[in-house]
């Protein structure tokens, strides 16, 4: 098992301890939004904030999250009322994309414990850099 996979289902753990509300427990991006833990800013608006991740899977990683989470823990998650910052975050991360990556770019979204999602507050990988290679998993 990666490790990416074994973050995956401890936090898949973590947050079905805590599902009572459907917000998930505090995210390493709550304390990032708050300041508590500084970030590379690549954008911010008033909806959203997008920087570099921690651990870059290519030379270009970029995470993209809504700064309000409300209820956004997982895209499978997502309600109707929600299409509208669904569709900035998406334009956030090709912005970012086509700033960053000139020559391609791919917009990564992963869900739940078998998606390896390692934090419960929505977020979309912008990763380029490079050639990237298909199938990615």
């Amino acid at each position: 098992m990666t490790d990416e996979v074994a973050a995956a289902k401890a936090a898949a753990a973590e947050y079905k301890s805590s599902e009572n509300d459907g917000a998930g427990p505090e995210t390493v991006f709550d304390n990032i939004l708050s300041g508590k833990w500084p970030s590379d800013k690549v954008y911010e608006d008033d909806l959203s904030l997008a920087f570099r991740d921690i651990n870059p899977q290519a030379p270009v990683h970029v995470v993209v999250i809504p700064k309000n989470r409300d209820g956004l823990v997982k895209l499978s998650n997502a309600r109707e009322d929600q299409k509208d910052i669904l569709g900035h975050l998406m334009y956030v991360a090709q912005s970012v994309g086509k700033k960053e990556c000139p020559d391609g770019f791919r917009i990564v979204i992963n869900d739940g414990e078998h998606g390896a999602q390692s934090v419960y507050h929505l977020h979309l990988h912008v990763l380029g850099g490079r050639q990237l290679n298909w199938p990615p998993g």
